[in-house]
């Protein structure tokens, strides 16, 4: 799909950049560049190859790098988001829908290594960017009140501490695991990975 201003003015511009802005298909593709880039780069002429338009109305949409990066985080998050409520929808009880989700979480039990390594190169540029950084523990504190919802639900035995407890050590495991894997798929195999899982889902079982 094509986009292209029809009026050189400003207010036109910003009409059009804003429109372009609300339009998944466009707005999407920060994070479409970053995925398909080899190098898990972001640039606005990867965008506006992605989008099939010029680079000016990408930089109308998106006035910065930081600005691509930052939607491309926030499209992750969002399909992240996305998922996770699917496999918690279609849990039987909320005992399966923890267990369920917490396994959903490692990106190489998924087969989805790739999105693992676009998330790994946010987490880097966000260590010398404190707004993409903000963005990040946002969307890791969103998955700590996930799972402590659902931990609360699965087990009412479990005391506060216990809950914020578990939903610390699985999100420290699973990004650990995406993260180390990506390295070394050896020694974290898919068989390691699913072993790992399971034994803080022992914690779980009632």
């Amino acid at each position: 799909m094509t986009f292209s201003f029809r009026s050189s003015s400003s207010a036109q511009a910003r009409s059009t950049s804003a429109a372009a802005s609300r339009s998944l298909p466009f707005t999407a593709l920060p994070f479409v560049a970053v995925f398909r880039s080899r190098h898990y780069r972001i640039t606005a002429s990867a965008v506006a190859k992605e989008a099939g338009c010029t680079t000016g109305l990408v930089f109308h949409t998106f006035p910065t790098k930081r600005d691509l990066l930052v939607h491309a985080r926030k499209t992750l998050t969002e399909r992240a988001v996305a998922r996770l409520e699917e496999v918690e929808a279609n849990a039987p009880d909320p005992l399966a829908a923890l267990q369920d989700v917490v396994r959903a979480l490692p990106a190489g039990l998924r087969g989805a290594s790739d999105e693992a390594r676009v998330w790994v190169s946010f987490l880097a540029a966000a260590v010398a960017d404190e707004d993409i950084a903000e963005h990040h523990r946002q969307g890791n504190r969103m998955l700590l009140r996930r799972i402590e919802r659902l931990a609360a639900a699965a087990r009412p035995d479990w005391t506060h501490d216990d809950v914020t407890s578990f939903a610390v050590d699985v999100s420290a495991l699973s990004e650990g695991l995406n993260a180390v894997s990506l390295l070394d798929n050896e020694s974290y195999s898919i068989e390691q990975q699913e072993r790992s899982i399971d034994r803080l889902l022992e914690r779980t079982r009632l």
